[in-house]
């Protein structure tokens, strides 16, 4: 097991890597207020770990309480989040009562949500169960639900008091969810470390075929990099709006298509091409640096092509996204692969050209 510290002015939490951790309640424990807990995961989650879990917590004499919410992207609403409440209250569960999340980023971020909204702040744990929430969303605090007019727009800032990234959960995880959880893991190589994109160029095939060593590097590697940017900044003032690299255009692409049709990490492997391009027009990568970052996507399983949504409708649901400042939009791009930068200064020519380019499929 590898233990990361994330260390913030006011708060520390670990990150627990390694295999078998659902069963190792010790680690549970010491972050427990008091003896009971409210286990959120989901139809698809549950039938695999939430007796195991729930067996795992009793016999070490915590009460247990499950909400099991329906599965998918698409459920990331008010709705959903009502039926936390609504378990808590109806179990009068008090605000020492810790909330695991055990599931992906959408169980991770509504779990958190509702942790920092009832009775105005309960503790909770991440167990993230997919790749994509071990090495990106389980970590630095990020809660929310979703608008149909944008994603993760409605949140708060609420840290875990631990993350256990059991990977022996990916065993399960089906081949689609694996892929988009990489593109999260590319992500972190293309914003700002080039030795590690080109570990993944290396290793992308054992990356894809559930190699041990290799995704535990992955998911070492990348929680590194979140805990050392989340530590810098953690409301996203400054830094950690890097982390958002390839979501502006793939915010665009979920919401676009509505919420489900892509994964997450299909948008975001789309939107990181598109980021790779505008780079490419303002003038700092070349057209072999957007061709490898294509290379590297497509080896990942992941589209490199985003879905033809109309300028007027990319530019609409742009709009929303959380780094608009003064009606202003801004971009993650890339000054090299491996140096990620924000844009706010990008033609509207040159965000037209990438929007109607050869990284655009026709719908």
């Amino acid at each position: 097991m590898i233990t990361l510290d994330l260390c913030l002015p006011d708060t520390r939490y670990p990150i627990h890597i390694g295999h078998g951790l659902l069963d190792r309640t010790e680690l549970l424990l010491p972050h427990l207020a008091q003896p009971s807990v409210a286990i959120v995961t989901n139809t698809t989650v549950a039938p695999l770990y939430l007796t195991r879990l729930e067996k795992n917590l009793n016999a070490a004499g915590v009460r247990t309480i499950s909400v099991v919410l329906p599965d998918g992207e698409e459920h990331k609403t008010w709705e959903s989040l009502n039926l936390i409440f609504d378990a808590l209250l109806a179990n009068r569960a008090e605000r020492k009562t810790t909330l695991i999340a055990l599931g992906g980023g959408v169980i991770g971020d509504m779990t958190g949500f509702a942790a920092a909204c009832y009775q105005r702040g309960a503790p909770f744990i991440q167990i993230p169960t997919t790749l994509l929430s071990q090495v990106d969303s389980s970590v630095g605090g990020k809660t929310a639900i979703n608008h149909p007019l944008g994603k993760n727009m409605i949140g708060a800032f609420y840290q875990p008091k631990a993350v256990i990234a059991d990977m022996a959960l990916l065993d399960t995880l089906p081949d689609r969810e694996l892929s988009a959880g990489l593109a999260e893991v590319i992500k972190y190589g293309l914003l700002g470390d080039a030795d590690f994109l080109t570990w993944l160029e290396q290793n992308m095939a054992k990356l894809r075929a559930r190699a041990p060593e290799a995704l535990a590097y992955a998911v070492k590697r990348s929680c590194e990099m979140k805990a050392d940017i989340v530590g810098q900044d953690e409301k996203e003032q400054g830094v950690r709006a890097l982390l958002n690299l390839g979501h502006t255009f793939g915010h665009a692409i979920e919401a676009g298509l509505g919420y489900g049709a892509w994964l997450h990490g299909e948008a975001v492997a789309a939107g990181m091409v598109l980021a790779a391009d505008l780079s490419r027009e303002q003038g700092w990568l070349t057209a072999d640096d957007v061709a490898r970052t294509v290379r590297l996507i497509e080896a990942a399983g992941l589209p490199a092509k985003a879905p033809n949504l109309g300028v007027d409708a990319w530019v609409s649901h742009m709009s929303h996204d959380k780094k608009v400042e003064s009606g202003r939009l801004r971009f993650v791009l890339l000054h090299s692969l491996g140096q990620a930068v924000i844009a706010d200064d990008v033609p509207k020519a040159k965000l037209d050209a990438v929007l109607q380019g050869e990284h655009i499929q026709a719908c």
